[in-house]
Parts: C-alpha cells; structure tokens; sequence
C-alpha cells in the first residue's frame, strides 16, 4: 500500500519533516516515491510552518494512497492558507 507521512530530518531538539509518498513497507528514513513538500514545527518569525503540493496530493489519494492522521491535518492547513492566498 503506498503512503503519504512524514520523514524525519533536522538537527537534535530541532525536527524538520518531509512529506513524502512512499510504500507502506519501507523505514521511516527510506526510500520515497516522491516529495511533496515539508513540515517545520519549530518555525519562528517569517518561516514557513508548512509548505505543501495540494494538487499531487490529490493525485496520489486519487489513486489510493492513504495519508496518515498528522499528514491529514497538514493537508487541510495547507488547504486553508491556499484559499487565503487566493482571496488576499
């Protein structure tokens, strides 16, 4: 089953995550399909929290993948800020 999560880079006490597609099968830090963007919880100041490909995404759930909860939620945040770049 192909996968949309989170890989894990950054430095110690300092996460940064990819969005990846991979297969369900492989290590956390393995091999990916494809990234789709990233993830930095710890952003400050004018860095971004979250920058996301909303299009492949639907791609990639169109043909079956299955995101995890937390890939989920960064899905709809990015949503959010996309409609609001537009209406801006």
């Amino acid at each position: 089953m192909v996968k949309i999560r989170l890989t894990r880079g950054g430095a110690k006490k300092r996460p940064f995550y990819h969005i990846i597609v991979t297969d369900s099968r492989s290590a956390r830090d393995g091999r990916n399909i494809e990234r789709l963007g990233y993830y930095n919880p710890v952003a400050s100041g004018n860095d971004k929290r979250v920058e996301l490909d909303v299009e492949r995404v639907k791609h990639w759930v169109e043909r079956g993948a299955q995101m995890t909860e937390k890939v989920a939620d960064l899905y709809k945040q990015a949503q959010k800020s996309g409609e609001q770049a537009e209406a801006a």
